[in-house]
């Protein structure tokens, strides 16, 4: 049911032929309250959609009564047209739902630069019968409405004692941390004020969205809305909604991951016994952001010289001749010099594991990428952005 699965949710995804296949490309999102709270994180790109421009003012206040959001167009760098067109989304969501349009969170997903009167026409048409088709059952048509390259939907729910926490996602490509990464909208009947749902949100997404590193690629659209309805009644403490919130968005993470453009590796990079987090995150991604590095996975060659030059690059506190690099459970390197044969390790497995010990502290980090390969060079090739 994804994000009608909390009580206080209403959800629709219909097709309005802003997508050549005829399939579902404008969804509407409702909390029926009795809390209208909401929160979100944005792409820290400084090349911002029209709709992220919107919402970062609507989310000010803490308060949100609805998302709406499209595929098919990312009304990003289509000028005055673009503002307007968002403000007119909000607006025509509001004057059917009967809420304020600074209450009403837009979110676009496509081509960017691109986008005229017919699009806007469809947009509104998308609202009008998104609303009308409003329903608690209605998160999984939601969920199919905002896929772009996804070639499936992403849901994810969390049931606690007389609780839930429900979310879906879009996102292929143009995977990379940024505050956020992709579109993303959470529900929860959970009692929270705004400040509580921010705090939540902002620790979730840290180790979860930020820690995906696709293809090193941030978009100008990326957007993770959390809205809590309160209608379970149940205040919990911090850390246990934040946990469970943690869990819900690593979960759409990892189905992220698991559908990126063209992968045909899901690379898990664990770094551990770093100085710091930060150090930690460092050397992760820059594994994560080496084509090299995924080329050779991508080509079942277990090359850890690639990943010791890699985080060579980085300035995080190690002795690069006291690494050790384990590749799906063999150590391939210990203190810098080889260790296991290449032969030992069998990289056919989609799940590819790598850790990386630093042998310089206690912290560690997660990053999840994919491989280099020849599908995603042709899909992007093929796919304007």
């Amino acid at each position: 049911m994804s994000v009608t699965a909390p009580a206080g949710f209403e959800a629709a995804g219909v097709a309005v032929g802003l997508k050549s296949t005829g399939a579902r490309d404008v969804a509407v999102v409702v909390n029926r309250g009795p809390l209208k709270v909401g929160a979100a994180v944005f792409t820290s790109n400084r090349a911002k959609a029209n709709p992220i421009l919107w919402s970062e003012q609507v989310v000010k206040d803490g308060v949100v009564e609805a998302v709406v959001l499209n595929s098919g167009g990312a009304n990003c760098f289509t000028g005055s047209f673009g503002f307007q067109t968002t403000h007119q989304t909000a607006e025509r969501a509001a004057e059917l739902l009967g809420v304020g349009a600074g209450d009403v969170v837009v979110c676009s997903t496509g081509l960017i630069g691109t986008g005229d009167e017919v699009f806007r026409a469809k947009v509104l048409d998308g609202v009008q019968q998104g609303v009308a088709a409003l329903s608690a059952a209605g998160g999984e048509d939601a969920s199919l409405a905002i896929m772009t390259t996804d070639s499936k939907p992403k849901r994810a729910v969390h049931v606690g004692d007389g609780w839930t926490i429900g979310g879906m996602a879009k996102g292929a490509g143009m995977l990379a941390p940024g505050l956020a990464t992709m579109l993303v909208v959470i529900t929860t009947d959970v009692v929270l004020d705004a400040a509580e749902a921010d705090a939540a949100l902002r620790a979730a997404t840290r180790v979860s969205f930020d820690r995906l590193d696709s293809d090193g690629c941030m978009s100008t659209n990326d957007q993770v809305t959390l809205m809590a309805s309160g209608a379970s009644g149940i205040h919990l403490p911090a850390d246990e909604f934040a946990a469970a919130l943690t869990a819900v968005c690593d979960d759409l993470a990892a189905q992220l991951q698991g559908d990126a453009e063209g992968a045909s590796h899901d690379i898990t990079i664990r770094v551990v016994n770093a100085g710091s987090e930060d150090d930690a995150v460092a050397v992760g991604r820059s594994i994560a952001r080496n084509n090299l590095f995924k080329a050779a996975i991508f080509g079942n060659d277990p090359n850890w010289g690639r990943v010791l030059a890699a985080i060579g690059t980085t300035d995080a506190a190690f002795d690069p001749y006291d690494v050790d690099v384990w590749m799906n459970g063999v150590r391939v390197c210990t203190a810098g010099g080889p260790d296991r044969p290449r032969e030992d390790v069998d990289l056919t497995p989609r799940a590819t594991d790598l850790v990386v010990d630093l042998r310089v502290g206690s912290a560690a980090a997660t990053i999840r990428t994919n491989d280099l390969t020849h599908d995603y060079v042709h899909e992007n090739s093929a796919y304007s952005s």
